[in-house]
């Protein structure tokens, strides 16, 4: 069994020239080898160690992806300290209670986060030391500046000579490595405790699904501190002599975002990391670029897509039924359309892997389209996080993949009885990647760990050629008068990818006669339409017709619709209520992966549900949702 610093010293024993860490600077990339990396490491875990900081001791790290980063969380390792990776989402009063909890002693800060640590200090007695990533005008007693940090561990490293090899050796497989916070939107955030073992075992794991050259370079355009980039990014590639590269990191977030297609270009990425929001961003810029060649252009555009859709079906069947007499044809758009689109990925990038909330079908089928294809994996961040994924070699678009090697999966029903193949049922899972516990928090380790298997919570089934199908979660379950029970996700997530008029969408059926759901309009689009129509915003007729395209969106999904075999119409609202603002993360309403808090809604929604089961409210032209539109359209 390997540690993460066996795993890296290996690499840097086998690959010392090679790049492993790009980061822009002065208008470049430059590389650091791993042997580079090496050195930089050992350095700020020697400054640790002239700290006093010891084995256990836990170092909180926030801040943007930079190479800082990695080289900060290796040397908190290399000490046999544990890292407690923090979002930069999250603002002080998140970041007090993770502090708190986790009993933190050293906290590693950006300047861009600063503001949020500084407001709070007080607060964190346990805290000896702060140190700045970034250089500040001046520095009180407990804190300094991470060159500061780097020039103690040289003086130190010459007094003590053996001190970072004493240290890393005391460094177990089974000793902690990180405590990862979960959002914390329902209750107090949960502290994942992930091993050493744990992200070796995962490491090792994932790459049973994707093959990773050593001059395969990825951006990291995740976060770093959530566990599918450490696995799928900053480990696999280490493990592999592979390179990662951070984003640029600008002076405002939307900066940073602005930074990502720019820095693609110029790293020329062969792997890319994404979740469904960046997926849906990629996309629409795609689609934005091809509009503004054209009617032809977009025509042309749509008609290759179309006939890709119709050869590549699911992928693994792609080419039957004779639909291979397209192949001609398909070379031809992919020469003069499809290729210069992956120009602006760099050229090199052959796949993306796919992680985070459920990936709807089309935007599999549209990048696999045009030659990215999206593999969608699945996994959740105590598993550390990979369970499984679609790979280039062997895949089937809807689905999330097969099982990553070796893990025990089964399905099992809601008395934990284990459930025949193909039944929907929970996903419970058991291999070394199943994280130690939650950190103090024996209740919810023992409700979510039991005899070693891991209950995910979430819904799937495993058809008969090993691939899992993951519906949602197993306890957000919508369930009919008649007792049926369904998942939403799967639906909501259509819903938005269908509609050009919702921007957000949530069922709700708790033993209900009928299903309803609350809704956020897409403002912009509906504008427009009403605009087209000649309709003033503040007209009755304009509010009537914003709730009839809502209306007439949710029809193409049921009987006599477009989209009538998608779902059952009894899964489908009967009505719905149109809220005035979106979900976002500031209003909590949805979490740092950008998934919906469905109970937060709820609770926050609950007098609007409930009038959906009135006489009134059942009339989707009620006088609520005609008041709320009128707020939409009238709001500068």
């Amino acid at each position: 069994m390997k540690t993460i610093i066996d795993l890296f010293e290996e690499s840097v024993s086998t690959y010392s020239g090679n790049p492993y860490i790009w980061e822009k600077e002065n208008d470049k990339f430059i590389p650091t080898t791993y042997k580079e990396t090496y050195n930089d490491v050992t350095l700020i875990a020697a400054g640790l160690l002239s700290l006093g900081v010891k084995h256990g001791d836990k170092a909180a790290l926030l801040s943007e992806g930079r190479k800082l980063w990695v080289e900060t969380e290796l040397g908190i390792l290399y000490t046999g300290a544990i890292n407690v990776p923090l979002s930069i989402k999250l603002e002080s009063q998140d970041l007090l209670f993770r502090l708190e909890h986790s009993e933190t002693t050293i906290v590693f800060v950006s300047g861009g986060q600063s503001a949020k640590v500084d407001r709070i200090k007080e607060q964190l007695p346990k805290v000896k030391k702060y140190v700045y990533l970034d250089p500040k005008a001046s520095y009180n007693d407990n804190e300094l500046y991470i060159n500061q940090l780097i020039e103690l561990g040289k003086t130190f490293l010459e007094a003590h000579p053996n001190c970072v090899n004493e240290a890393k050796q005391q460094v177990k497989p089974n000793d902690f490595a990180n405590i990862s916070y979960t959002s914390g939107t329902t209750a107090d955030p949960k502290g994942i405790i992930l091993t050493h073992r744990n992200y070796t075992a995962n490491v090792e794991q994932a790459l049973t699904l994707m093959h990773i050259p050593p001059y395969y370079r990825t951006l990291l355009i995740l976060p770093l501190d959530h566990c599918f980039a450490h696995v799928a990014g900053i480990y696999s590639f280490m493990a592999k002599g592979a390179s990662i590269a951070t984003v640029q990191v600008g002076r405002t977030p939307m900066e940073t975002l602005k930074n990502i297609p720019i820095n693609i270009k110029e790293i020329k990425p062969h792997l890319l990391l994404s979740v469904p929001a960046l997926a849906k961003n990629f996309k629409k810029n795609i689609e934005t670029a091809i509009k503004a060649k054209g009617k032809f252009t977009e025509s042309l555009f749509n008609n290759a897509l179309a006939l890709s859709y119709r050869y590549n079906k699911e992928g693994y069947n792609k080419g039957k039924n004779f639909t291979f007499i397209y192949k001609p044809l398909l070379k031809l758009y992919d020469k003069i359309l499809f290729s210069k689109i992956r120009e602006n990925f760099g050229g090199n990038l052959e796949f993306f892997i796919g992680g985070g909330a459920l990936l709807d079908i089309e935007l599999q089928r549209f990048f696999y389209a045009i030659g990215i294809p999206m593999m969608q994996g699945y996994g959740l961040s105590e598993a550390t996080p990979i369970i499984s994924s679609n790979a280039v070699t062997r895949h089937k678009l809807g689905s999330s993949g097969y099982l990553v090697k070796p893990l025990d999966l089964k399905i099992c029903d809601e008395n934990g009885n284990e459930l025949p193949l193909g039944q929907k049922g929970e996903i419970v899972i058991r291999g070394e990647n199943v994280m130690f516990g939650y950190w103090r928090n024996e209740k919810a380790t023992e409700e979510t760990i039991k005899n070693g298997w891991l209950h995910t919570g979430d819904m799937g089934y495993m058809d008969s050629d090993g691939f899992l199908y993951v519906l949602g979660r197993f306890k957000s379950l919508l369930i009919g008068s008649d007792g049926e029970k369904y998942s939403p996700e799967g639906i909501e997530e259509t819903l938005i990818q269908h509609s050009k008029y919702i921007d957000h969408v949530l069922l709700h059926n708790n033993q209900s006669p009928y299903t309803t759901a609350l809704i956020v309009p897409s403002k912009e689009a509906i504008k427009r339409a009403l605009a087209e129509k000649q309709l003033q915003a503040h007209s009755p007729e304009a509010h009537e017709e914003a709730i009839r395209l809502i209306q007439n969106e949710i029809a193409r999904f049921k009987t006599g619709g477009e989209h009538q075999d998608m779902f059952p119409d009894r899964w489908l609202p009967a009505t719905f209520a149109i809220l005035p603002d979106g979900f976002t993360e500031q209003n909590g309403f949805v979490n740092s992966t950008m998934k919906v808090v469905r109970g937060k809604v709820e609770k926050h929604y609950e007098d609007r549900i409930q009038y959906l089961y009135t006489p009134e409210g059942k009339n989707t032209f009620n006088g609520m949702n005609k008041d709320t539109v009128k707020e939409i359209l009238t709001r500068s």
